[in-house]
C-alpha cells in the first residue's frame, strides 16, 4: 500500500500527508488516514497543513505529529515552502501524500527530499511528483475517494465500506466555554451554522435560518449560531430575527472551540460547507443544505446526516454567485422542510 526506504525494517514506517486548506477538505481527509491506518499498525503518519485548516489535525485519530506551514491561503510562498522543506529532510519521510491539486503544495515534499511523491496530476507538477495519478472523475466521483484512492495502487479497488471521519472532543474545553460564553444546554440545543466560505451561492437565506431558530425556541430549546468572524453579520440577522432564546458564537470561537461546542447540541443545520463536515464528524444528526454545489462529490459523511435540496434545472452551477440572480436553488428551500426534517 504504501512505498518504504530501504533498512526502514527496524523503525515505523513514515507518511507526510500534504494537507487541505479549506476545512471540509481537511475533515475529508481523514477518511484517507483511517485507510492507511489498516495495512500496518507500526506507520506514522504526519500532516503538514496551513494555518487555517492545522488545529483539525490535532483531533484526528491516527494522525501523530502536525506540522504547520505558514503560508495565507493562496499565497505562494517559495521562501517558507524551501524553508519547511529542508526543516523536514532530517525527519526521514518514506513517502509523502499531496492532496491539493495546485503546484506550489508539492514543493515542501520535494525539497524535503521524500523518495516518494504521490499526488494527482494537475498545475504543471509532473517534476515534484513522481508517482503522479491522472484522475478519473467517473471512477472517483467522491471526494474522498479521490483521497483515499492516493493509498493504493492504481489498479486496487477501493474496499468498501468507506470510513467516515471523526474528530475528538476536548470535554474540558467544552465545559469551560460553557461557562466563558453562559451557555444553558437544559432542554436541549440546535446548532445553526449559516455561513459558507465559498461565497454567497451555498447560503441559505437569514430569514429562512431565523424560522427554524424561532421554532426550535418555541420548542424550548436554544439556539447557537456557529460561524467564523466572516460570518458575523448573517449571524446578526439572524440573531435580530429571533432574539430570544438565540446565543451569536459568530467569531468569538475559534475552530476547535466550535468543534468542542458542536459535540453537545442536539442537532445541526447547516449549508454546505465546513462545519457541516465538521459535524458529521461528530456524529451528530444533521441537515444539510445544498443550492449551488452538489452532494454527489462533497455530502456529509456522518451517520445522521440528511440532505434537503431542490434540485433545479440550473443547479448544480458551482458558481460563488448565482448567475441567473435568483437564487431560487436556497430561497424556494422553504424553511417548513427543514423543521420537519428535524
Amino acid at each position: 500500500m504504501v512505498g518504504s526506504r530501504e533498512g526502514a525494517k527496524s523503525r515505523s514506517r513514515k507518511i507526510l500527508i500534504v494537507a487541505p486548506a479549506w476545512v471540509g477538505d481537511m475533515v475529508m481527509a481523514h477518511c484517507l488516514i483511517q485507510l492507511l491506518g489498516k495495512g500496518d499498525a507500526r506507520l506514522q503518519i504526519d500532516m503538514l497543513s496551513p494555518p487555517a485548516t492545522e488545529p483539525l489535525a490535532r483531533r484526528m485519530p491516527g494522525v501523530t505529529r502536525s506540522w504547520l506551514l505558514e503560508v495565507a491561503h493562496g499565497e505562494l510562498g517559495l521562501r517558507k515552502r524551501l524553508a519547511q522543506g529542508r526543516r523536514l529532510v532530517d525527519e526521514g519521510y518514506d513517502q509523502a501524500i499531496v492532496l491539493p491539486n495546485s503546484f506550489k503544495s508539492a514543493l515542501v515534499p520535494f525539497w524535503a527530499r521524500i523518495p516518494v511523491r504521490i499526488g494527482w496530476l494537475g498545475e504543471f507538477r509532473v517534476g515534484l511528483l513522481n508517482q503522479w495519478r491522472r484522475l478519473d472523475p467517473e471512477r472517483y466521483p467522491l471526494m474522498i475517494e479521490r483521497f483515499m484512492a492516493l493509498a493504493l495502487s492504481e489498479s486496487e479497488v477501493l474496499p468498501k465500506p468507506y470510513p467516515a471521519p471523526r474528530l475528538l472532543v476536548d470535554i474540558a474545553n467544552r465545559e469551560r466555554l460553557i461557562r466563558a460564553h453562559q451557555l444553558v444546554t437544559t432542554g436541549g440545543v440546535v446548532g445553526l451554522c449559516p455561513g459558507a466560505e465559498f461565497g454567497p451561492a451555498k447560503r441559505w437565506p437569514p430569514e429562512h435560518y431565523a424560522t427554524v431558530a424561532r421554532h426550535a425556541v418555541d420548542q424550548g430549546r436554544q439556539v447557537w449560531l456557529f460561524g467564523s468572524t466572516g460570518d458575523r453579520a448573517i449571524c446578526a440577522e439572524i440573531e435580530s430575527l429571533a432574539p430570544a432564546g438565540v446565543v451569536n458564537l459568530a467569531g468569538q470561537t475559534g475552530l476547535l472551540d466550535a468543534v468542542d461546542l458542536l459535540s453537545c447540541v442536539e442537532r445541526v443545520v447547516c449549508n454546505d460547507s465546513g462545519l457541516m463536515h465538521v459535524a458529521g464528524a461528530l456524529d451528530l444528526p444533521l441537515t444539510a443544505l445544498f443550492g449551488s454545489t452538489s452532494p454527489d462529490f462533497t455530502p456529509p459523511l456522518g451517520p445522521g446526516a440528511r440532505v434537503l435540496r431542490l434540485a433545479l434545472p440550473c443547479s448544480p452551477c458551482f458558481k460563488r454567485e448565482c448567475p441567473l440572480g435568483h437564487l431560487r436553488c436556497l430561497t424556494e428551500l422553504r424553511p417548513e422542510r427543514v423543521i420537519e426534517a428535524l
